[in-house]
């Protein structure tokens, strides 16, 4: 399955600081994942993408966002290497692609762009098959003909474009676009029903007009658990030894940073806070995080002892979760490792 990260800063960062540096950064979670839970597929090398806003804007150039996408190996791109050394962005969507839906073609490389919007997805569709016709029928044409490949994903941003009042208009609101996604998750699980699909959809979306954003962790289950996802917060990411070590220090109670991500792109468990399953996560153009529970069938109370026995197989088979006692684990090994070395440090 998929791999993603986001971005978003009040001052650019270079985009090898994020992508390609990190020891543990997407790139070598692409090959190299050793919090993952299942490690039955655990290679993400059917392509990536990456897309970025330009942090000054020009008129010239419009405020659509920067994509380069690739069905190679994240790992084995030179031109990635080159173009992220020299690529600054306030933010950033990153994804390393496992096909599960749709072939390997570049049409089918997240991120997804419609006008000023950005879009990706980790997860699947269940038996996206039996909805597709159903999804495609209720769609506009200025959805229906913004798709060229053929992945669940596409289709999913598709709908998402249905359910905004305007698709190409020049800005959009936090409350807009989070309305949509909630539509687009309640339309997904009503076509599920009506074709009788019993199998749980995971649906860890993500969306950007360049100023908003908003993720989604979420699964159609009341039993399982969702895909695994992150978010770190603080005043710089840098890195503080030689060999990709970083860390996200917070110098004050400012957030200048927030990052999302399907695993952490550091072993410092002060670095990363879970997101609840079935939780939406807005940031706002100031810099605000909100985390808003998304209540529906599927929703479990906190109070409700079946909150915290989800099931996690679901997810783990499908190479979808990563714990905070998988970071735990490693973080130990990694400190016995460097403790020998005379460092308290904790990488890779």
């Amino acid at each position: 399955m998929c791999r993603f990260v986001i971005y978003k800063g009040t001052t650019p960062v270079q985009l090898s600081h994020l992508l390609t540096r990190p020891c543990h950064s997407i790139i070598n979670q692409a090959f190299d994942s050793r919090l993952r839970l299942d490690h039955r597929r655990p290679m993400n090398g059917d392509g990536f993408g990456v897309g970025w806003y330009d942090s000054v804007y020009d008129k010239e150039l419009g405020s659509q966002p920067c994509i380069f996408t690739s069905v190679t190996p994240a790992w084995n791109n030179i031109n990635l290497i080159r173009l992220a050394e020299k690529i600054k962005s306030p933010l950033v969507f990153g994804h390393v692609r496992a096909t599960t839906e749709g072939s390997l073609s570049l049409d089918n490389c997240h991120p997804f762009v419609h006008g000023k919007l950005m879009f990706m997805h980790n997860g699947s569709i269940a038996e996206f098959h039996r909805l597709k016709r159903k999804l495609q029928s209720t769609l506009p044409d200025v959805a229906f003909n913004a798709v060229h490949g053929n992945t669940d994903s596409e289709w999913a941003f598709a709908l998402f474009l249905s359910n905004l009042p305007n698709p190409d208009a020049k800005s959009f609101t936090p409350e807009v676009l989070r309305k949509a996604m909630l539509a687009t998750i309640t339309n997904l699980n009503e076509f599920a029903e009506q074709a009788g699909v019993t199998e749980p959809s995971l649906m860890n979306f993500c969306v950007t007009d360049g100023e908003t954003v908003v993720v989604t962790r979420y699964v159609s289950s009341r039993a399982d658990e969702a895909a695994s996802l992150w978010f770190s917060s603080g005043t710089t990411f840098s890195e503080y030894a030689e060999g990709g070590h970083y860390k996200m220090s917070k110098a004050d109670k400012r957030e200048n940073i927030i990052m999302i991500a399907s695993e952490p792109l550091t072993f410092e468990r002060a670095d990363w806070m879970e997101i609840k399953t079935n939780t939406m996560v807005v940031i706002t153009p100031k810099m605000n995080l909100l985390q808003v529970p998304i209540i529906d069938k599927f929703y479990v109370p906190p109070t409700d002892p079946a909150a915290l026995t989800r099931d996690t197989e679901f997810a783990r088979e499908k190479g979808l979760l990563t714990s905070r006692k998988n970071v735990s684990v490693v973080e130990k090994v990694y400190n016995m490792r460097l403790g020998r070395q005379g460092t308290k440090h904790v990488c890779c």
